[in-house]
């Protein structure tokens, strides 16, 4: 990764995409393969609740709401700090989802690279769900991908996405996690 590679990885809610956080072209690569237009929102994936200062702007309630649902399957849209690059960020709002994973894989992948990584559900063009089979996976882009770390099966629902940028939180994604705290 810290090389240009893009890998697939499982999380605890789907298996998702994965590059070095300041690698434009890993990001381009992840654009293509899942035919994404530049309105996208991309997920930073941290270690954990310390990472989230250095990238996005959070006020005490926001912080105690993700904290009381991380590590988790959620993922928090927030205004993004100017740490992070123009490219990572919604291109109108500003905005940069920020998440903390509850696999052990995930994990271990995040402590090994000393720093978040960019990443999106490995939802392909034309699929509402995310692959779930890491042979599949690995069968389908073998030829796009440096590697696919096989996890086994982790589920096939993506994240609650929770979006923390106006007065009351709006959950814009129901995913995996119980949205019933928001």
């Amino acid at each position: 990764m810290r090389r240009g590679g893009l890998i697939a990885y499982p999380t605890d809610s789907a298996y998702a995409l994965g590059c070095h956080i300041g690698d434009k072209l890993a990001l381009d690569r992840i654009r293509a393969l899942r035919q994404l237009d530049k309105d996208h929102n991309f997920t930073l994936m941290c270690r954990d609740l310390s990472e989230l200062a250095n990238y996005a702007r959070v006020d005490n309630a926001a912080f105690r709401l993700i904290k009381s649902h991380t590590p988790g399957p959620y993922t928090f849209i927030l205004n993004a700090t100017a740490e992070v690059p123009r490219r990572l960020k919604h291109p109108k709002r500003k905005t940069l989802g920020l998440r903390v994973p509850e696999n052990n894989i995930a994990l271990a992948l995040l402590e090994e690279l000393r720093e978040p990584m960019m990443t999106s559900s490995l939802i392909l063009p034309g699929d509402t769900i995310p692959l779930t089979d890491p042979y599949d996976i690995r069968e389908t882009l073998e030829h796009q991908l440096e590697l696919v770390i096989d996890g086994g099966f982790c589920g096939m629902e993506p994240t609650t996405v929770v979006d923390l940028t106006g007065d009351e939180p709006v959950v814009t994604r129901q995913g995996c996690g119980d949205s019933s705290g928001f």
